[in-house]
């Protein structure tokens, strides 16, 4: 056990968010999200939800405050403007949680599925809200 870590980080996870280097990315996607045939490494975390994931993620690791949108949310397919419930829940925990204050951009969802094929690792979460996918560009932490 280690503390200040939040438990539901298992310890592949923590070596993951370890490795990764400024300005490399990290996929939270909800059960739908075809996690294993994306392309890179993919890590499991079934039964937690995104929301609960994406907080604690932030308390460890930084977003990149050197891009214009460190947050990137799948676009609700036939209706790009609509905001799901749990993307909204994501901008209050990364309004609450993450380091610096970040508006989530969207992307087509083809367009997403491109930009999480070449993240470093990709998180499938029990999440069974739909569009329950972010990726999460990882930042500095200043000396």
């Amino acid at each position: 056990m280690l503390r200040n870590i939040p438990p539901i980080l298992s310890p592949e996870l923590l070596y993951t968010l370890r490795a990764m280097g400024h300005g490399d990315e990290l996929v939270i996607g909800d059960a739908n999200f075809p996690a294993e045939s994306i392309g890179p490494t993919a890590l499991r975390l079934d039964g937690i939800p995104a929301t609960q994931l994406l907080e604690a993620v932030l308390t460890l690791m930084p977003l990149d405050a050197f891009v214009d949108s460190p947050a990137h949310v799948m676009q609700v397919v036939g209706d790009p403007d609509a905001v799901p419930e749990i993307v909204q829940k994501f901008q209050e925990i990364i309004d609450t949680t993450a380091d610096i204050p970040a508006r989530i951009a969207s992307l087509e969802r083809f367009d997403f599925y491109d930009r999480a094929r070449t993240a470093f690792a990709v998180v499938q979460t029990g999440e069974t809200r739909l569009y329950g996918n972010i990726i999460l560009t990882k930042g500095v932490i200043a000396p």
